[in-house]
C-alpha cells in the first residue's frame, strides 16, 4: 500500500513554467524516494510517465528525464526500486543494491505499482494514459511489468536489459514497446535482441526495435565514462534519436 509521508518543493528548472517535488513514500516497510515533474503552464490533465533509474538507483539522471518528460507536456515520476538514499556510482555496490531489490520479484512489481499509484493520483494526470520509460535495469523493469499485463499505454526503453526467465504469453502484452539499444552494447547482446523479438512476435506483442550503430551501453548517460567500464559511454547521437523516437510514439499513443 502507498503511503506519501511527505510532498515538498524542490525547485523549478530554468524552464519557469515546469515544477517538480520530492516524493517520500513507502512499499510496505521500505522508505522510497522519487521524484515528480510537470508543467505547471499546461492546462487540464494529461498523460503521465513513469521512469525507472539505471542500476544506479534513483540518480540525478533519472530526474533530468523526468524533466525532459515534464518540458514535453507530460507528468512523469521517477520512481524508486531500491529504498530511500540507496545509489551510487561505484559498479559493485550497484550491482548489490539491484540483487537486493529483484531477488524477489513481487517486491519490483509492488514497488513499481505504488509509484503508479501515486503517479495515477496526481491532479494533472489523466489515468487513463499512463506509460513507462526505463534505463539498464529499469528498462528490465518496464519490460517486465509489460510481460505480466500490466495496463499501460506505452512502454519505451534505452538500453535497457532485455533477457527474461519468464517469456510473456500470447495476449498479455498490452502497451505499445520501444526497444532502443546499441549495436556494440556488450551487456545486450545481439542474441537477446533476437531472442526479445521472437518471445514479443510469438506473444502477439505490437513492438519497435531500434539499434545504433556504434553505440555501447548507458549511451544516453552523460556520466557513463566516470564508471570506469569500457562498456558504458555517453552517445550524443544515440540520445537524440532515441528521445524523438520515444515522442513520436508516445504522440501516437495519447494522440497529443
Amino acid at each position: 500500500m502507498a503511503v506519501v509521508a511527505a510532498l515538498c518543493l524542490f525547485g523549478t528548472t530554468a524552464d519557469a513554467e515546469v515544477q517538480s517535488k520530492v516524493v517520500d513514500y513507502k512499499q510496505g516497510s521500505t522508505p522510497l524516494q522519487g521524484f515528480l515533474a510537470w508543467d505547471d503552464a499546461a492546462k487540464g490533465k494529461r498523460p503521465g510517465i513513469i521512469v525507472v533509474h539505471e542500476w544506479w538507483g534513483h540518480n540525478q539522471h533519472a530526474r533530468d528525464q523526468a524533466l525532459r518528460l515534464a518540458r514535453e507536456g507530460y507528468v512523469a515520476f521517477a520512481l524508486d526500486m531500491y529504498g530511500k538514499g540507496k545509489v551510487t556510482t561505484h559498479p559493485k555496490d550497484a550491482q548489490a543494491f539491484m540483487a537486493e531489490a529483484t531477488k524477489d520479484p513481487k517486491t519490483v512489481d509492488a514497488r513499481f505499482k505504488v509509484a503508479l499509484d501515486i503517479l495515477k493520483k496526481d491532479p494533472h494526470v489523466d489515468p487513463n494514459k499512463i506509460g513507462a520509460i526505463g534505463y539498464c535495469f529499469g528498462g528490465g523493469v518496464v519490460l517486465n511489468e509489460a510481460r505480466q499485463g500490466a495496463d499501460l499505454k506505452v512502454v519505451a526503453t534505452f538500453h535497457g536489459a532485455l533477457r527474461t526467465d519468464n517469456p510473456a504469453k500470447p495476449g498479455t502484452v498490452k502497451p505499445r514497446l520501444l526497444v532502443m539499444t546499441g549495436a556494440a552494447d556488450p551487456m545486450v547482446t545481439p542474441e537477446q535482441v533476437e531472442a526479445f523479438k521472437k518471445e514479443m512476435t510469438e506473444a502477439g506483442a505490437k513492438f519497435d526495435v531500434i539499434i545504433y550503430p556504434g553505440a555501447k551501453h548507458a549511451f544516453t548517460n552523460r556520466d557513463a565514462a566516470k564508471a570506469g567500464m569500457d562498456a558504458l559511454v555517453y552517445n550524443a547521437d544515440a540520445d537524440k534519436k532515441s528521445w524523438a523516437e520515444m515522442l513520436r510514439l508516445f504522440k501516437q499513443v495519447f494522440g497529443s
